[in-house]
This record gives structure tokens, sequence and C-alpha cells, in this order.
């Protein structure tokens, strides 16, 4: 098929999808617009009759004088469905009208908003647009059959079709035109690109004119002298794949149809420790068995699926793809990160069902010898007095568990204020005075002069130190406890300093992980959940600060969080 003749029918298929798209387009766009402002003026309608029903009003005589007042079908519906009022209906027709309590737009309008249906109705027998809205004394519902709308819409789509009709036959017209002033210039620049894409780049077009074509014939005419600046291009672009792949994270290697490694890039040779400058042969690569097979695997045309391997302390997913050349590309991937992460979770399941198992077998324990009948009153009060504690022990690790998720997850964002840390350490101090009374332990607050506020957000510093003065008491079986804050560079240390029995350096960089305890029999017995140091460094950290901790076994530790000044 000659270009003319394309050019015909490519105008005549595109007009007419165009034509077709406005016509579908206008008509249910128009039909949309219709039928929101038949809604809006409805709405308003119902309203005003909603104004004159009133308690002594015939609700059938109202509804007939506003229906032939507003020529719109008009029906009052009391709160139990029941139709009272209709203007298509009078005396006994009224009796046989189902109850209206389940129509849509009545159901819509029993929550206090606009209700609006679109069906036929089952009474009058045409398809109409209901408006419904609450009343005092039940509902208003005004409707209007979609008729009239739909007479305007096909009225739009005619007029649109026939203007349509007349576009296509003005654009055929056109396209015939312009199709004979293109096709002889387009088959004298075809013979020419022809020879050049055969290697003769003397050849060169004698068309010169305005427009397209004669922009096309420029084209051709410095096409030979762009082919050297296309060859630099594609310098350019590989250049720009090297650092690309480098940039990547994931290693790369690809090698040859003849057994060398012609690309690879930095991560691949960190994951795998090559130092050989490319290109070089591939049995230069570690001799790991995984290599070797998909290697191998991908030689003989059998792309392989990722398999993991160790290799110098890391966990790679390795992947191999043949190329069509019979080369190979090697994907490698770093699933060190991963894996550890995976592991702490598993720990963290683990330490978790642990936590819940001892006071969950306490509570079974205990819960089945006090069915015992012989069990005397005061073993009884005793026996209730444990299930109790430890009920109360597992509703603070779940407690602790559900801030630190919203915390990890983001849930949480503080709301720095200047905050009185005297106040916030005296109400620390408050929570634990029974119990420091009974271990006879001393309780203090020392802040530095100009550290007496800091910017933090007063329920997370009033948490912190709940958890830090709750901690130092807990495992300081006598001396003192002080809450301290001093200034440091541009923020404000508040923590907590204890003389009890310390923490071994070992466990230092470990006691702020989730359910991680120095000695895991002596916390529980006090009653720690293991997440109160865990929620602490959270928190700082949701301040932009840190915490740090300090400890001598036998002496003392001393834990402080960092807030820094906004």
């Amino acid at each position: 098929m000659t270009l003319a003749k394309r050019l015909l029918l490519g105008s005549l298929v595109l007009v007419c999808l165009l034509v077709a798209a406005i016509v579908a387009l206008s008509g249910s766009r128009l039909e949309r617009r219709l039928v929101q402002e038949a809604t809006a003026e409805l709405t308003r309608e119902a309203r005003l009759i909603g104004l004159s029903w009133k308690p002594g009003v015939v609700p059938d005589a109202l509804a007939d004088s506003a229906g032939v007042a507003l020529q719109r079908r008009v029906t009052l519906i009391n709160s139990l469905g029941v139709v009272v009022g209709d203007s298509r209906f009078n005396g006994e027709e009224l009796q046989h009208l189902e109850n209206h309590s389940s129509r849509p737009e009545v159901v819509v309008a029993r929550r206090g908003v606009v209700g609006v249906g679109h069906r036929r109705s089952a009474s009058a027998g045409d398809e109409e647009l209901y408006v419904a809205i609450r009343h005092s004394l039940g509902f208003v519902r005004v409707s209007i059959s979609t008729a009239t709308l739909r007479d305007i819409v096909s009225g739009a789509r005619r007029d649109v079709l026939v203007a349509g009709l007349i576009a296509v036959v003005g654009s055929l017209l056109l396209a015939y035109l312009f199709s004979r002033s293109v096709t002889r210039p387009v088959v004298e620049l075809r013979d020419v690109a022809r020879a050049i894409a055969a290697g003769d780049l003397e050849r060169r077009p004698s068309i010169s004119a305005p427009g397209e074509i004669g922009d096309l014939a420029t084209a051709l005419h410095r096409m030979s002298e762009q082919l050297a600046t296309r060859l630099h291009a594609l310098e350019a672009n590989d250049a720009l794949m090297s650092a690309l792949l480098e940039s990547i994270n994931e290693g790369v290697v690809a090698i040859g149809g003849r057994g060398s490694v012609v690309r690879l890039n930095e991560s691949a040779r960190e994951m795998l420790g090559v130092e050989s400058p490319v290109p070089f042969p591939a049995d230069r690569l570690p001799q790991e068995p995984a290599v070797r097979a998909a290697l191998r695997d991908a030689v003989s045309g059998t792309p392989t699926e990722p398999r993991e391997m160790v290799f110098d302390g890391r966990t790679i997913a390795l992947t191999a793809r043949p190329l069509p050349d019979g080369g190979v590309v090697l994907a490698l991937l770093d699933l060190t990160t991963r894996r550890r992460l995976e592991t702490i979770r598993r720990d963290f399941v683990a330490n978790v069902s642990h936590e819940l198992k001892t006071p969950l077998t306490v509570i079974s324990g205990f819960a089945e010898t006090l069915l015992d009948a012989d069990i005397g009153p005061a073993q009884r009060r005793q026996f209730v007095g444990t299930i109790q504690a430890n009920v109360v022990r597992m509703q603070r690790i779940v407690d602790d568990l559900l801030d630190l998720a919203r915390y990890e997850s983001g849930g949480w964002v503080p709301n720095p204020v200047s905050a009185d840390l005297g106040v916030a350490a005296s109400e620390a101090l408050a929570l634990v005075q029974a119990e420091a009374a009974r271990r006879a332990l001393e309780l203090s607050v020392t802040v530095a002069p100009g550290a007496e506020r800091a910017t933090a957000d007063p329920t997370a510093l009033r948490q912190i130190l709940q958890n830090l003065v709750e901690n130092a008491v807990r495992y300081t079986p006598s001396g003192n406890v002080t809450v301290f804050a001093q200034r440091q560079g541009n923020g404000t240390v508040v923590g907590v300093r204890d003389t009890g029995v310390g923490i071994p350096r070992e466990h230092l960089t470990r006691i702020f992980e989730r359910f991680y305890r120095v000695d895991a029999g002596r916390s529980r017995e006090v009653g720690g959940t293991g997440l109160g140091l865990a929620i602490v460094k959270h928190l700082a950290e949701a301040h932009g600060g840190s915490v740090r901790a300090t400890s001598t076994v036998g002496a003392g530790t001393e834990i402080a969080v960092f807030f820094p000044d906004r």
C-alpha cells in the first residue's frame, strides 16, 4: 500500500475514532452534570417542602400541592417507612404502597445526609431520580423522571455526531491534498536513505523545501557527518553503563563467549575478593563450588535460580544467566544483613515466648491448685496473689511491647518543649519511693546550673526517667540512686546513677537490645520485662539524641540520655 493511501486510511480511522470518543465522552459528562444539577435542585426542593411539613398538616395534601407547584413527584414518609403522602397516589392507593424504609435513598437519609437513588419505580413504572432528606416527622423525598435528561443527552450526541461527520469529510479532503505533496519527495528521500545505509555517504538529497520534508532532507544531508558523533555517543553510553554498574550495591560479573571476564563492578570485586584488571580468564574467579556450578549451568544454556552461598564470612545470593553469544552474567546479592535481621527476629520471637511462658505456667499451675476444695483461705489468698502478680507482669510485658512497636514503626512523633527536669525527676522518684524505703535506699536529684530544663517531649521524658529509676532501684541492694542533669555541648544530659551490682563490660553494648539480660534469672526474679532500656534508646533517638551506659561491677551503673537543643 502506497504512502498516500496509508495517509488517507489513517486519517479516516483517526478522525472516526476521535468522533466516537467525543460522542461517548461528551454524552457521559453531560449526563453526569445534568444528574448532579438535578440532584442539587431536588435537594433544595425537598428542604423547602420540609419547612411546610409540620404537625397538624395533612401529609398527602401537602405532597399533592407541592407536586403540582414543583412539577415533581413528592413523597412524604414517616419514620417507620410508611408513605403518608404522595403526589401521584391518593386515598386508597397510598395504603397499597410498599414500606419505603429499605429504599436506598431513605436508608442513606436516615444517617442525616442527603440520600440519592436512581432506579425504576415499582409503583410509577418509569425510571426516576430520587432525592430524600431526613425530617423531624420522617423523610421528604422528591423525584424526577430521567426521560427528560436522556432526551437532552441524546440531542447533544446527535449534534456532536453531525459535526463529526462534517469533520471526517473535511479531513479526508485535506489528507488527500497533503498526501500528494508529500509522497513524491518522500520517495526520493527513501532512495537517498537506502544509499547512505549501504555505505554511500556521498549521496545527498536534491530537495530543498520548507517544513518537515525540508528538515528530513537536511537531516539526511548531515547523517554522514553525524556517524562519527554517534560513535562517540556509544562510547559515552558505555561509560555511563559502567558508572551505573559501579553505583549499585549488587555485584555484576560479565563473562564473554571466550571465557574471559569482560566486566566486573566494585561490589562484585569486594564480595569475591578479586583484584585482577579486566579482561582476565574466568578461572581466576573464586573456586567456590556454587560459583563453578552456576557458571557451568549457564554456559550450557540453563539459567540458575538464586542460590545462597557463604563466602569469606558473607551470605551471598548467586544468579547466573546465559548470554546470546555464549557468555554468562553473574549477579551477586549480599544477604548478610538480611540474614542477621532474620536471626534477630527469630530470637525476638523466642524471647517473647519464653518471657510469657513462665508467668502463664505459674498462672496455670496455681489456677489448677485452686480447684482443690481442701485448700484453706490463707493459701487461696496466697495463690490468688501469685496469679495476680504474674498477670501484672504479663500486662507490663505486653504494654512495653506495644510501646516499643509504636516507637520503632514511626507511629509516634515526639513533641519537644522546654521541660522542667527537676519536676520530672521528682515524679519518677515518687513512683519508687515505697520500694526504695523498703531497701533503705537514698533517693536524690542533682541538677547542674544551666541544666534545669531540657528540650524533650514531657511524656517521653517521664517514661525515660521512670524506666531508668526503676532499673536502678531494682538492681541496687543498698546505697543510693541519683537522678542527675547537666549541660553538654549543644544539649542536655539527663540520667540515673546508682551504687548497685553493676554490669560487666562485655554486656554494656547489648543492654539496649530487647529482652537482653545480663543475669536472666535475677532479672526475672526482681520483676523486669527486659524492654525498658530498649524503649529508652528508641525514645532518645526519636529526639535526635543518644543514650550511653557506663558501669563497674560491684560499684554501680550510670545511664545517661542526651537531648539536643532544637
